[in-house]
């Protein structure tokens, strides 16, 4: 609810501060006094577009706050709890726009965009006048105010439930889809390298153990010339252990002569001739050892080769191909049942859509249940309110499922037609400036509430009407202010005699200078304003008395 507005040098007025109650307010005043200057004020805090011509002459900036009551359960708390704002029981914007046209916002003295304060004015105020193209005059809001009037939110969660598990299961649906045309594509080059590898049969660590074999036979075809050479050497003569042992025996016959002098010469040889022996015997088991077959080299080396070129294909470690075989053979596999998990999750995204389709229906007939009944309550309101010709009706159109969405499947609009037979359509387009606000005002009293700001402002709603229509009027405002605030700006005497509070606006000259005033009337100087609009400049006592009417009347 609007506690309290604060005007600083907006056009006429130079410093203006109103306080505001629950209830019927209305604003009166001569034609040109300033009225749309405080409901522009008023707009411009609550994130309108900034204009510098609503800067006072002389003055440097224009500057508007406005105080709300704020519950702690109402979505403009919510919206700025998630946008990490400490939120109280009452709400302040303030907005400035200087000579430039710059503006700058603020939210509880903190700087914010106008962007936000516009989505808080939005959750706060309704304004509704003859040329507003928002709010009930909207089709995008038709459908949630349709669903508050019927109480539809068990329904529409029970859809939105559905939604989810409608998009998470085609989701998985065209990922699975997508993974399988992609294996698809790779299907032959996956069936090839597979192929290729079974033929090679690569295995962890052979590369290593055929590098070390093929080392080996290298070396060995290096060294077995060598061994070769030493053998003859070894071997030349009858051999170095013969050569030995027939010295051995030559100096046994000497030693018979010569006595143990040739001992140690006989000693030694003997050793020699065994070392020599067992020397020869271990060369032979070398050269055994290095032997190697050509045809193997070949064997060895092919096949090194084979696995390194594999490797080097498919950028992996030589040891690592068993492991990349086995991962195309699992993809082959996936492939191979993909198709199967396509056909699964196919069905489990026509179950959802089955689901969603039932939970839509039954949204959609309460939807078209409520409609009947809001046709029915809006067409009984038009006859007082001098719209008797005219219908009102509620279209709930189904849309196709690939307009579904989380509030259902359907487009709802209020449509109106004028006069008999003549054809159905928006109310913008169809109803004229006094028709617009009195659909509007119809629409508001029998939505009672459903998807209502805490506060309404309705300018001019009686605009070329008097009488019992004007009286219709102010009673239905009467009826909409005992659940929440309303503003009315009004030229009606019937309609200002219902307000619980009266604001009387009017412009004042010194002669230089005009500014606009605002008084907060008490009963009797109401009874003079309400007298002033029924006879104009001259307030006669039948005027009064008529003025003491409306407003014993409206009591």
């Amino acid at each position: 609810m609007l506690l309290r507005l604060a005007i600083r040098d907006v056009v006429l007025i130079e410093r203006l501060d109103l306080d505001f109650a629950a209830g019927l307010t209305v604003l009166t005043g001569e034609t040109g006094a300033g009225k749309s200057i405080l409901l522009d004020s008023l707009g411009l805090a609550l994130g309108a577009r900034a204009d510098s011509g609503l800067v006072r002459a002389g003055a440097d900036q224009a500057v508007v706050t406005a105080e709300f009551a704020l519950p702690g359960d109402h979505a403009v708390a919510t919206l700025l709890t998630d946008q990490g704002w400490s939120v109280g029981d009452t709400l302040v914007l303030r907005r400035s726009v200087n000579k430039e046209g710059r503006s700058r916002a603020f939210v509880d003295d903190q700087p914010a965009s106008a962007g936000l304060l516009g989505q808080i004015g939005a959750l706060l105020i309704e304004a509704h006048g003859q040329h507003d193209d928002r709010g009930l005059l909207n089709p995008a809001g038709h459908r949630a105010l349709l669903d508050a009037f019927a109480g539809n939110a068990p329904l529409l969660a029970a859809v939105r439930a559905a939604h989810g598990a409608l998009a998470r299961a085609n989701t998985e649906w065209e990922a699975a889809v997508a993974a399988l045309e992609a294996a698809r594509r790779d299907e032959d080059y996956l069936r090839h390298v597979v192929a290729e590898l079974r033929d090679l049969g690569p295995e962890p660590g052979e590369e290593q153990r055929l590098a070390e074999e093929r080392h080996a036979m290298q070396e060995g075809e290096r060294a077995a010339g060598d061994l070769d050479e030493v053998a003859g050497q070894l071997a030349a003569d009858g051999g170095v252990e013969t050569r030995l042992r027939g010295a051995q025996r030559k100096l046994e016959r000497a030693a018979g002569r010569l006595g143990s002098l040739l001992e140690p010469v006989l000693n030694a040889l003997d050793r020699a001739a065994l070392e020599a022996e067992e020397a020869v015997d271990a060369l032979a088991r070398a050269r055994a050892a290095i032997a190697y077959d050509e045809r193997r080299l070949e064997i060895v080396e092919e096949r090194l080769f084979a696995l390194r070129a594999a490797a080097r294909k498919h950028q992996v470690r030589p040891d690592d191909l068993a492991d990349l075989a086995a991962q195309m053979e699992a993809r082959i596999t996936a492939l191979d049942a993909g198709e199967g998990r396509v056909t699964t999750l196919a069905a489990a995204r026509d179950a959802a859509r089955a689901e969603m389709a039932a939970a839509c229906e039954r949204l959609r007939a309460a939807r078209r249940d409520a409609a009947l009944r809001l046709d029915a309550g809006v067409n009984a309101e038009l006859d007082a309110l001098k719209l008797g010709k005219a219908r009102f009706r509620t279209q709930v159109e189904a849309q196709p499922d690939g307009q579904w969405g989380g509030d259902g499947a359907d487009r709802v609009n209020f449509e109106v037609s004028t006069n008999p037979g003549a054809p159905f359509g928006a109310l913008i387009k169809i109803a004229s400036g006094g028709e617009l606000a009195r659909f509007i005002l119809a629409l508001k009293v029998v939505l009672a509430g459903a998807g209502t700001a805490p506060t309404m402002v309705f300018d001019e709603v009686d605009r070329g009407i008097g009488g019992a229509v004007a009286d219709a009027v102010g009673d239905r405002l009467a009826r909409l202010a005992e659940g929440a605030q309303v503003l009315v700006v009004t030229h009606s005497p019937q309609v200002a005699a219902r307000g619980r509070n009266h604001f009387r606006i009017a412009k004042d000259s010194d002669g230089t200078v005009t500014r606009t005033d605002v008084t907060v009337l008490d009963r009797a100087a109401r009874r003079e304003e309400i007298a002033r609009m029924l006879s104009g400049a001259e307030i006669t006592p039948a005027a009064r008395a008529a003025a003491d009417a409306l407003l014993q009347g409206a009591t």
